[in-house]
C-alpha cells in the first residue's frame, strides 16, 4: 500500500512561517524568510553568521531539487547542492527574538515573571529581521506586530491570519485523533474536537521555531488536553446527575451501576478472605 503523506513537521513548519508573516510588515517582501533565529542582535558574530549561510545553502539546495523533480528531470540530490561559501553576508536575514517594539502593558499580571508578562499580550513570540547593507551596517529590515515603515509605523494585532492550509491541518490532525481507539466510543466525541480545534485556534501560531522543529509534537500535546479536559468535564458531570438520581431513588447511569456492582464484589472477596 503507497504511504499516505498525513501531516509533517516540514509542511506545518511553512504554514506557521506564512501564517505569522502576515502578522508582520517588511522593507521588501523578500525579507520575510529568515536564514538563522537569534535572542539578540549582540548574537550575530562570525559564527552565528556561518550558521546562517549553511541554513540558507541547505533550503536553496532543496528548493532546486524540488524544482527539478517537479519539471520531471530525473537529477540526484547532490547536484543541486549550493556551496555556502559563495553566499555573501549581505544576502543573509536574521530573525532576532526581541519585546523592544511591543508596548508595555502594567498590571496584565499581578506578579510578572518576564517580560513578555509586563507587555501587550501576543498570539505568538515577536520578532524583527535584520540584515547587512553594502556598507557592512546591520539595518532593521522586518518587524513582528507591526504595519508601515520601520520608523514611522505602528504596533498592530491585527491584519493577519492563519493560512487556509494550516487551518486545514489544525482540523485533519483533530479529525484523526477522535478515531484512535481510546476516545472514539464516546458519545460527546465531537465536543472534544470542537473543543480541540477552538484550542489549536488560540495557540496555533505561538509555536516558538527558536526553541524546537517539531511543531506536529506541540500541536499533538494540545489536542490531548482538550480531549481529556472535556473527558473530565462530562464524568464530572454524569457523576452530579448519577447523585441526583440517586438521592431521588432512581436508577443511575448503566456506568454508576457497574462501578457499584464491581465495588460490591471486592468487598465480598475481601471479606471471604478475611474468613
Amino acid at each position: 500500500m503507497k504511504k499516505v503523506n498525513y501531516l509533517n513537521n516540514k509542511d506545518i513548519l511553512l504554514e506557521i512561517h506564512r501564517s505569522k508573516a502576515t502578522f508582520c510588515s517588511y522593507v521588501d517582501p523578500e525579507y520575510n524568510q529568515y536564514d538563522v533565529i537569534l535572542l539578540g542582535v549582540d548574537k550575530i558574530n562570525r559564527l552565528t553568521i556561518a550558521e546562517a549561510k549553511r541554513n540558507k545553502a541547505k533550503r536553496l539546495s532543496q528548493k532546486a531539487f524540488e524544482a527539478s523533480k517537479l519539471a520531471g528531470k530525473k537529477i540526484k540530490q547532490a547536484e543541486c547542492e549550493v556551496d555556502y561559501k559563495k553566499i555573501t553576508k549581505e544576502e543573509l536575514i536574521f530573525r532576532v527574538m526581541t519585546y523592544d517594539h511591543i508596548p508595555e502593558e502594567p498590571g496584565r499580571k499581578k506578579n510578572p515573571k518576564t517580560v513578555a508578562d509586563t507587555k501587550v499580550k501576543l498570539n505568538f513570540p515577536p520578532f524583527n529581521h535584520y540584515k547587512y547593507n553594502e556598507h557592512d551596517e546591520l539595518i532593521l529590515v522586518g518587524k513582528s506586530h507591526w504595519e508601515g515603515g520601520m520608523d514611522n509605523g505602528n504596533f498592530t494585532l491585527k491584519g493577519g491570519k492563519a493560512t487556509n492550509k494550516l487551518a486545514n491541518m489544525w482540523l485533519k490532525l483533530c479529525e484523526r485523533y477522535a478515531t484512535r481507539g481510546n476516545v472514539r466510543g464516546y458519545t460527546y466525541n465531537d465536543e472534544m474536537k470542537g473543543q480541540a480545534i477552538l484550542q489549536l485556534a488560540q495557540i496555533g501560531l505561538q509555536f516558538d521555531e527558536s526553541k524546537s522543529a517539531n511543531p506536529f509534537a506541540y500541536y499533538t500535546a494540545a489536542v490531548t488536553n482538550s480531549f481529556v479536559r472535556v473527558i473530565n468535564i462530562e464524568k464530572r458531570n454524569q457523576n452530579i446527575r448519577d447523585d441526583i438520581l440517586e438521592m431521588n431513588h432512581l436508577n443511575p447511569s448503566y456506568t454508576r451501576q457497574s462501578q457499584g456492582e464491581w465495588e460490591n464484589q471486592m468487598k465480598r472477596e475481601a471479606n471471604r478472605v478475611k474468613k
